[in-house]
């Protein structure tokens, strides 16, 4: 499974784990693809996963608008992996995509057991949150 832990070697919110603990992270990974132009998530959707793109790219949009582009190593939905609510934003693939996901019930004990990994996520969702209100302004 190189893969999946080449890919989360990549991932800013791993990047304080050590190849045991990367390891142990990917062998609880799931492929998922997508072809050119299918909606990964949808905004206000139901939604439990966690993606890493391995492959391709994808873009962002709320509200109908462009917000940004992601490409390998980027990741989306950890919001999804705290509460499981609704989207808050559509991914749709540009290229073929390749993911690596999680669902909570996965990546939650993993957290637990890994706590600064708890604290880069909450760094992201800050960030985000402030990017978001930036943008809203």
């Amino acid at each position: 499974m190189s893969a999946p832990l080449d890919i989360l070697r990549r991932v800013r919110l791993f990047a304080e784990l050590d190849d045991r603990e990367l390891e142990q992270l990917a062998q609880q990974l799931h492929e998922r693809r997508f072809p050119e132009g299918a909606e990964v998530t949808s905004e206000g959707a139901g939604g439990a996963g966690f993606f890493v793109i391995a492959e391709g790219n994808a873009d962002v949009s709320v509200g109908g608008e462009h917000r940004a582009s992601l490409r390998p190593g980027d990741f989306f939905g950890e919001i999804a992996l705290i509460d499981t609510g609704l989207r808050s934003a559509s991914i749709t693939a540009a290229t073929d995509l390749l993911c690596y996901g999680l669902t909570p019930w996965e990546f939650r004990p993993f957290v637990e057991e890994h706590p600064k990994v708890g604290w880069a996520l909450l760094q992201v969702l800050a960030r985000r949150l402030r990017d978001a209100q930036a943008q809203s302004s």
